[in-house]
């Protein structure tokens, strides 16, 4: 059976300060995450803000080392002792979206020619090939090629933005996509259309993704998996439906206490001149 996402053991320890009077913050304790199968998943990672995250993220982009601990990517190891995959090889199994779309690219290029860039250096295409996969990518996002052709950041809305993004992930055909608050920056009327993508990228093109959110409310709607971290640890992990529906750790119960419901009716102040 494959293995789709596994941690071993995973710790970051960042070092804040001078060598004298410095003290160590560690970011991941101990991580230890195992999803197996031979069907594209959406693994959620959801927590509060410095719950690890992010760090997690980074650790499997290797935009960060981990102190100790390894991971492993569709039976590939991505970090940690025995990490192998030359960079172009990593970027053609493992992609990220960043949470700002404003930030993945330059104000002053157009964004297509990030596209086109990540054909030829990445999947190593060329022509019109190139050409070929980044229109395929961006209508499989639910855009026209050629209103994205030559056009600038100020010109896109947010949301259409993060659609650029992911087709840009797609042209390489990885086997993850790991998504860090995708939709955090974006209009609330617009999230579901990343979201939904998501899901039929999963079950039409066959992409696994790790969806980071502190949002448990779509963290359920999207996904196979849930991982719930606290202070750099997992402190649940399982099917989606069993961590929601009877968490057995007292912060998944705090956080899906703070989840709004209609079950609870709004009612008016009362005023002294209301008696």
């Amino acid at each position: 059976m494959t293995i789709i996402l596994k941690t071993e053991g995973l710790n970051k320890v960042y070092r804040r300060g001078g060598l004298v009077g410095g003290r160590s913050v560690q970011a991941l304790r101990d991580v230890d995450i195992t999803v197996e199968g031979d069907r594209p998943v959406v693994i959620a990672v959801v927590g509060e803000s410095g719950s690890g995250k992010t760090t997690l993220a980074k650790t499997l982009l290797r935009l960060e080392a981990p102190s100790s601990g390894r991971a492993v990517v569709y039976d590939t190891v991505v970090a940690g002792p025995g990490a192998t995959p030359s960079r172009r090889a990593f970027l053609g199994l493992v992609q990220p979206i960043f949470q700002n779309p404003f930030e993945a690219f330059s104000r002053y290029r157009p964004v297509d020619a990030y596209l086109h860039e990540t054909a030829r250096r990445v999947a190593g295409m060329s022509g019109d090939e190139a050409e070929a996969a980044v229109a395929e990518a961006l209508r499989s996002v639910g855009l026209d090629p050629a209103e994205i052709r030559g056009k600038y950041t100020a010109q896109f809305s947010g949301g259409e933005l993060q659609r650029i993004s992911v087709a840009r992930a797609l042209i390489p055909h990885p086997k993850l996509i790991v998504a860090d608050e995708p939709v955090s920056m974006i209009d609330a009327s617009r999230r579901m259309i990343i979201i939904n993508l998501f899901k039929k990228l999963r079950d039409e093109a066959g992409r696994s993704f790790l969806y980071i959110t502190h949002d448990l409310a779509t963290a359920y709607y999207i996904s196979d998996h849930v991982a719930v971290m606290h202070r750099g640890q997992v402190v649940e992990f399982g099917p989606a439906r069993a961590v929601m529906s009877d968490p057995q750790h007292a912060y998944t119960r705090l956080l899906l206490d703070s989840i709004p419901t209609t079950r609870s009716r709004w009612r008016p102040r009362r005023t002294a001149a209301a008696g």
